[in-house]
């Protein structure tokens, strides 16, 4: 997975942030995950190495700012210059998930437009109350990629009637990791799946987290095991997205 955090620090702000992974990572070094700097990569997409070519380069996706939240109103500053690096470089695509679907406008690029084609949007909705607040969100700002993460999935999630608009191409889904996390049941992300496939939308289920109840068992999963334990599932599913 290739990455771009262009800053770094978030603020807690719904049921899904608890026990979050930065803030456990930070606290190994003592460091206030609430304050949100600038960091080192921020001009990653635009720098070039000694041969003239881009430091940053695919294959897939850039997972940007995955330490933070992409529309965090401490990066306001910022934003419009990210935005700008990201147009630039039309051979990447950016994958941006955030849980703040509701300031999408805020620094927006004058020639956003429909948006850009190189980016996808992803909203993150750990219960039905997220994703009955942020997913009509997602639905009307202008993207031409949208997308849908369940992460981590705390309760059985009905989407089926955002995934009828056809603007989704994908959702995700997996459990919570660390000490602290809450179960993630089969049985949710299996009606998931099920929702996706009747509307012809992209499944993917990322990992199992540290507690999974399936048939009525609660397993304790390592956390090297919690990616590959869902690969073996099988039960991620891939359909073309609509021209």
């Amino acid at each position: 997975m290739v990455v771009w955090n262009p800053w770094h620090g978030c603020q807690k702000k719904s049921p899904g942030c608890a026990h979050c992974y930065v803030y456990r990572r930070d606290a190994q070094y003592d460091k206030d995950s609430r304050i949100v700097t600038q960091t080192k990569s921020f001009c990653l997409p635009v720098q070039k190495n000694r041969k003239g070519s881009w430091k940053l380069q695919g294959p897939g996706p850039i997972y940007t700012c995955m330490t933070s939240d992409f529309f965090i109103e401490e990066a306001d500053a910022w934003r419009k210059e990210a935005w700008k690096f990201i147009q630039i470089r039309q051979d990447l695509e950016f994958f941006i998930i955030t849980k703040r679907i509701e300031r999408f406008y805020v620094g927006l690029p004058a020639d956003w437009g429909e948006g850009y084609g190189n980016v996808t949007v992803c909203a993150t909705c750990e219960n039905q109350k997220m994703a009955d607040e942020r997913i009509p969100i997602l639905l009307e700002v202008p993207l031409q990629h949208r997308a849908v993460i369940h992460e981590p999935l705390l309760e059985e999630i009905n989407i089926f009637s955002y995934l009828l608009s056809g603007k989704i191409e994908q959702v995700i889904c997996g459990g919570e990791s660390g000490e602290q996390a809450r179960v993630c049941h089969y049985d949710w992300v299996l009606a998931l799946r099920r929702q996706c496939q009747i509307n012809r939308v992209s499944f993917s289920f990322r990992q199992t987290g540290a507690r999974f109840l399936k048939d009525g068992r609660l397993y304790s999963v390592p956390r090297k095991y919690q990616i590959t334990q869902a690969q073996k599932a099988l039960l991620d599913v891939h359909f073309e997205q609509k021209k």
